[in-house]
């Protein structure tokens, strides 16, 4: 869904992309950043970056894990909780708890790809709860 965009330079200027997605189930509570990345990827040639787009997505994934809020609204709605050091780029989401963000592409379409993702982990997860509940299986 994603990587035939990534050629259209209007989307994806740098033909690279970056996604980091975050465990739902460890908050800022429960453990430090880097033991709740559940999963990083890289789309396209690495060696041809032009940037950190890893160091990116991480630094927008830790405003929304940690904000529990979209990095767009952190920084336009509520910049009062941006800490010292934080990222101004935005293109991370928290769609239910799910914090997925993806950095590469112009920041509109990089939330725009955090979003899709984020919506497609929690399809998965309502339909293995739906799968358990017609096993009757009465816990997790």
């Amino acid at each position: 869904m994603i990587e035939p965009l990534m050629s259209d330079e209007t989307i994806c200027g740098s033909g690279f992309l970056y996604i980091v997605i975050m465990d739902p189930a460890l908050a800022p509570a429960d453990a430090r950043f880097e033991a709740a990345v559940l999963l990083e990827h890289a789309v396209g040639d690495r060696t041809r970056w032009d940037a950190d787009y890893a160091a990116f997505a991480l630094a927008k994934a830790r405003v929304s894990w940690r904000s529990g809020q979209d990095s767009h609204r952190v920084q336009t709605a509520q910049p009062q909780s941006l800490r010292a050091g934080d990222s101004l780029l935005w293109g991370s989401v928290c769609l239910d708890g799910i914090v997925v963000a993806v950095s590469g592409a112009h920041p509109w379409y990089d939330e725009a790809f955090a979003m899709c993702i984020a919506a497609n982990l929690r399809a998965i997860a309502k339909g293995r709860h739906a799968q358990a509940r017609e096993a009757d299986r009465l816990s997790a």
